[in-house]
């Protein structure tokens, strides 16, 4: 028997409780906003995919409610040679799922699986010109040029997320999922649990160890697990999953829905709260391999049909409080974000101008494929939005809905639409994956390595690399006004405003952190 194999079998029988204790601990029943199409984060932008990411793996570094990084598996790092090298080393007590123990190896190759892929990855590999482990607690950086932002980048918050993996599984091509996962997070994942499109559950991972100083605030800190079982229930329907929250059959709502949020509130065993303050940024993704989006004069052309207020207003109602348009391409009130070129939304909304715009830049009349979702609400507000603004600047619209899930996997199709392809679809990302160039995925134009829709934009590449190597603050903000005036030149994706979502959970629990859902440090009463 192999030495993995064996210490694997041990680890289950010690770290997986019998079903009856199962059934008497104390379990956390949770409604994601989407049901869980992929369970590899570096392989999906999805938010259920980074929820789940967060429970099963660990990272490097972590993140508190204010942005400052700190470390999290490491145990530390010193820099020499001004900057041009680090070591980074592994603190005790880090072990997989499995039974082995972690070592500097596994995360040498984590990293750069994850860079391979992530764009914040891709700058800090590209700055790189030595990752080694020279010995089983020691990660070695040697850098071609000073990258102070090393710690942020492995420590990053936003989908695709730098966690570690065994090496055996990290060796798995970047673009391809894993499907066994073996973590060194705080959970397991129970993967003969899983019911696709229904449920995903987890179990308490009796070999973790959290650090032991520190104060939980968001991914920093000790990841102290109170409870038993985490079980995750898809419900769609609105008015079901509220139902649910109110008889004590469920204990959280990641999104509750706006339209719910007055019955919620008059519930006493119910606290709603907004737990992310930067809200959401939501914006229309555009395909820049075929026609009609490959034309940018076509893409510009349709910045003048936009009204984000129409947007904002199907998802989050006419609370001005709980939305803000227009916006650019960082979210608002962050340091990155500015006024530069955003006198494209100024204006009445015209149309029939905007039709003979679209016909003077090349439009044709091609089919446009508008990806829309029933799940989550907002998207599907989002997506209704689009349609209506698409057929009335005289676009041929094939607007097409399914779930979230079955429109994440097609857009992954670099086909044209007549080969089962997309044109365009409505999303968002939450504003803290928004706020500059080094989170912000879909402002990558890299073609191939970039988000879904593969721009190719060798201007806004330009900018993003002097972004990266501006010396201060100052000098970062005059870049990213330029980076934002080119965006609207090029057009990677469309703005559509930011909105503030509530979630809803039981006041049984205590001791819910900030931010997106993160199961440790909570305690069920």
């Amino acid at each position: 028997m192999k030495r993995r194999t064996f210490l694997a079998a041990g680890a289950a029988a010690l770290a997986a409780p019998s079903l009856g204790l199962a059934q008497q601990g104390k379990v956390l029943r949770f409604i994601p906003q989407t049901d869980l199409s992929f369970i590899d984060p570096i392989f999906s932008l999805a938010y259920a995919t980074r929820n789940h990411g967060y429970m099963v793996f660990d990272m490097l570094y972590g993140h508190d409610s204010n942005f400052r990084v700190s470390p999290q598996m490491v145990e530390g790092h010193v820099t020499e040679q001004e900057g041009r090298l680090w070591r980074l080393t592994l603190r005790d007590g880090l072990m997989w799922h499995d039974g082995e123990k972690v070592l500097a190896r596994d995360c040498v190759a984590s990293i750069r699986r994850w860079g391979a892929r992530d764009p914040f990855g891709q700058a800090l590999l590209a700055a790189t010109d030595e990752l080694s482990a020279p010995d089983d607690r020691t990660i070695r950086f040697r850098m071609r040029h000073p990258f102070p932002l090393l710690p942020e980048a492995l420590g990053k918050l936003p989908p695709l997320l730098p966690v570690m993996m065994p090496e055996r599984l990290a060796r798995t091509d970047a673009f391809t999922q894993v499907t066994e996962m073996v973590g060194s997070g705080p959970f397991r994942f129970l993967a003969d649990e899983r019911v696709s499109g229904a449920r995903a559950v987890y179990e308490r991972f009796a070999g973790y160890v959290p650090r032991s100083s520190g104060t939980a605030d968001g991914t920093a800190g000790p990841k102290v697990v109170h409870v038993d079982r985490v079980e995750w229930t898809t419900i769609p329907d609105a008015s079901t999953a509220a139902g649910a929250l109110r008889a004590g059959e469920q204990d959280w709502w990641e999104f509750a829905a706006n339209d719910m949020l007055p019955l919620l509130k008059r519930m006493r065993n119910v606290r709603v709260a907004v737990q992310e303050q930067a809200g959401m940024m939501c914006f229309m993704r555009l395909n820049h391999l075929h026609a009609p989006f490959n034309n940018p004069a076509i893409r510009r052309a349709l910045l003048g049909a936009f009204n984000q207020a129409d947007y904002m207003m199907a998802v989050a109602g006419d609370d001005p409080a709980m939305w803000k348009a227009p916006v650019g391409f960082f979210t608002p009130g962050t340091p990155m974000a500015s006024d530069e070129g955003m006198g494209v939304f100024q204006g009445p909304r015209d149309h029939d101008k905007v039709r003979r715009e679209l016909e003077a830049a090349g439009y044709k009349g091609e089919k446009v494929v508008l990806l829309g979702a029933t799940d989550p609400t907002f998207i599907h507000g989002l997506s209704e939005v689009a349609a209506d603004m698409l057929r009335k600047c005289g676009m041929n619209v094939d607007y097409q809905l399914s779930d979230w899930g079955t429109l994440t996997a097609r857009r992954s199709s670099r086909e044209p639409v007549a080969n089962g392809g997309w044109s365009c679809y409505m999303t968002a990302l939450t504003g803290v994956d928004m706020t500059s160039p080094a989170l912000s995925a879909p402002l990558r134009g890299n073609g191939a390595q970039a988000m879904a829709g593969w721009p190719d934009l060798p201007e806004v590449e330009k900018l993003i690399g002097e972004w990266f190597a501006a010396p201060g603050l100052a000098e970062q903000q005059r870049v990213a006004a330029r980076l934002q005036a080119q965006a609207f030149r090029d057009v990677p994706y469309i703005p559509a405003g930011q909105f503030l979502q509530a979630a809803a959970y039981s006041t049984s629990l205590q001791g819910v952190l900030r931010g997106f859902p993160l199961f440790w440090n909570v305690r069920k009463g």
